[in-house]
């Protein structure tokens, strides 16, 4: 067999060599289909800040070269003997994770991305046979079945990838905190790849929905185009005074310098905020959560039970994410763009049809 990383290897992708990041053609062996594995040849995938992350090491542990992408649909090529799911044809995804040890309490939950004995990230982790994971930015993937989700039937698998991390980032703290009920106020910070998603499943939940941003220009945007009930310029004290304990939840996907007392201050007593973005610190006066018995916490991806539940509810209430979709040659091109929030909202990669 070749070994890894030679020009005889089994599977093409772009991959980063060095922290620089630059992603280059690369070609390397996938493990072969064991009995409970799926081989899935990759039509798309989605471009996530974690791309950036791991190919400019900015985590500290890049396992060079890197293959990243983690927003993974497809259709399966070949199952093993033990699956029962799948089969060849199907239209299926892969999420963050790729493995984990289904045996301690949240793997028997379906919790499995909180694994206690350590999930398998879809790329830059140590896989079950010792070798580094490698992501969606190749030409196929072999994956255990039960990290492999079923793409509803009608569903585009372009616009399928991005929900299978930004997606699920937003669906699961939503679910958690009960804000599928309608009547429910929700505020949104930020309105990127994840926000827009947010305010999706929060109009499809029956929610009052509320953007905090930075950018007055995104306001006709929001309330013209992606239904929002409000926009909010978080800089205008005034406006942030008179919501006041109007929300019931507020969910922040925005990172950097976050004002988060301003925020919570429009939380209603027992009010929650839930942090998916990644903010450098988070300064809090402790009285704006005692007072008002308001709760603080963050959240990430989800399970498969959950991932599986919320494929199925976008379909039927025709959730899209917005998208950009370029070829694989333009990648380092659109991760410079997502670094400067240059996409409206999400890029996907047109895998199988630039990847030759």
């Amino acid at each position: 067999m070749a070994s890894e990383g030679s020009s005889e290897g089994n599977c093409r992708a772009f991959a980063a060599r060095d922290p620089s990041g630059f992603l280059s053609p690369y070609t390397f062996n996938r493990r072969t289909v064991r009995d409970d594995d799926v081989l899935l040849d990759i039509a798309y995938c989605g471009i996530c800040y974690a791309d950036v992350s791991w190919t400019r090491n900015h985590m500290g542990d890049s396992k060079y070269p890197v293959v990243p992408g983690h927003e993974i649909t497809g259709v399966v090529r070949e199952v093993g003997s033990k699956v029962s799911k799948f089969k060849p044809g199907d239209h299926v995804g892969v999420g963050t994770y790729v493995d984990s040890c289904r045996e301690c309490q949240y793997c028997v939950e379906r919790l499995e991305v909180h694994c206690a004995n350590g999930k398998v990230r879809t790329f830059n982790d140590i896989d079950s046979d010792g070798t580094v994971t490698k992501g969606g930015y190749s030409s196929f993937i072999v994956v255990h079945e039960r990290y492999c989700h079923s793409i509803p039937d009608g569903y585009p698998l372009e616009l399928a990838a991005p929900l299978l991390c930004a997606g699920i980032t937003c669906y699961t703290p939503m679910m958690r905190h009960n804000m599928n009920q309608p009547g429910k106020s929700l505020g949104v910070i930020g309105l990127g790849g994840l926000g827009h998603l947010a305010v999706k499943f929060g109009k499809a939940f029956g929610l009052k929905v509320t953007i905090f941003s930075t950018s007055e220009s995104k306001r006709e945007e929001a309330l013209s185009h992606l239904g929002a009930d409000d926009f909010v310029v978080a800089s205008d004290e005034q406006k942030m005074n008179a919501l006041s304990k109007s929300l019931d939840f507020i969910l922040n996907t925005a990172s950097g310098n976050i004002p988060f007392d301003s925020y919570l201050k429009t939380l209603k007593t027992g009010g929650v905020l839930v942090t998916v973005g990644v903010p450098r610190e988070m300064n809090i006066s402790p009285m704006n959560l005692i007072i008002e018995a308001r709760t603080i916490s963050g959240s990430v991806t989800g399970g498969t039970k959950q991932i599986h539940e919320m494929l199925e509810f976008c379909a039927a209430h025709k959730i899209y994410p917005e998208v950009e979709i370029v070829p694989i040659q333009y990648c380092n091109e659109a991760i410079d763009r997502v670094m400067k929030k240059d996409v409206k909202y999400r890029f996907v990669i047109d895998v199988a049809n630039s990847l030759k």
